[in-house]
């Protein structure tokens, strides 16, 4: 049970994620290896088997883990657990997070948009809140983290499509360009909202850095809806380098 573990499971399976966490200040990373790795670990379960009852039972032994008093013998549980006590990190965010993921067990499409929104709200956005909790943002930032958290969930959600439709699976409640470009719009509104919180996060800024990438790519899809589906979506690396160093050096999302 170490973090090292959950470092290199991150850095594995989560490029992005780990090239964020090398951005954010050293003594805060111990703080965002546990809860990157445990969110891999959920986003994955639901592929590992073609087994529905078995991809459920995984996540059901996560949601166990973040409900249980005591910690569990496992190179991600044991650390997320202790940040859990450490942090005061709610467990029914975590709970919701592994919940959400039930979704992608199935092949049943979103029934509405409102759905839709509920998953990215429950994953990326209760992701990136404890992220920033976890680095000492307050509760009054909450609205905001989360408003950003969702907007970046849908980044990598539009980028992770085309994998999605090639397993069989209807990611998007309306596929349209129109629509697609609609729901672009919709998380560059919750980008420019969450700014207006920006202030509120204070010192816990590095913990949004997972978000480096999201206004970018989604100016990609308003422009040109078609990148979605086209699997298109995406920043040179001059680009991505770029934009990481930006947002850490000056604090700025």
């Amino acid at each position: 049970m170490s973090l090292a573990a959950c470092a290199d499971l991150v850095e594995r399976g989560d490029a992005d994620r780990f090239a964020a966490v090398m951005a954010a200040p050293q003594g805060l990373r111990a703080r965002l290896w546990p809860l990157y790795a445990f969110n891999l670990e959920i986003a994955r379960a639901p592929w590992v088997t073609q087994q529905p009852m078995i991809a459920e039972m995984r996540l059901q032994w996560w949601r166990d883990v973040v409900a249980e008093a005591a910690p569990r013998a496992h190179e991600v549980a044991g650390p997320l657990h202790e940040l859990i006590r450490e942090a005061g990190l709610d467990v029914a965010v975590l709970d919701r997070m592994a919940a959400a993921r039930v979704w992608d067990v199935y092949a049943d499409p979103f029934q509405d948009q409102v759905e839709f929104d509920l998953y990215l709200e429950e994953t990326s956005g209760g992701l990136m809140w404890l992220a920033a909790r976890a680095c000492g943002a307050p509760d009054q930032a909450e609205q905001a983290v989360r408003a950003y958290g969702w907007a970046a969930g849908l980044a990598n959600y539009f980028r992770a499509v085309p994998g999605l439709e090639e397993r069989g699976r209807r990611p998007l409640v309306d596929g349209r360009p129109g629509a697609v470009r609609d729901l672009a719009a919709r998380g560059l509104e919750k980008i420019r909202g969450a700014r207006a919180g920006r202030h509120l996060v204070g010192k816990a800024a590095p913990a949004l850095l997972s978000g480096w990438q999201a206004e970018a790519l989604l100016r990609q899809v308003l422009a040109d809806p078609m990148v979605v589906a086209e699997g298109r979506m995406g920043l040179s690396e001059f680009q991505r380098r770029g934009r990481l160093l930006w947002q850490a050096m000056t604090a700025h999302w």
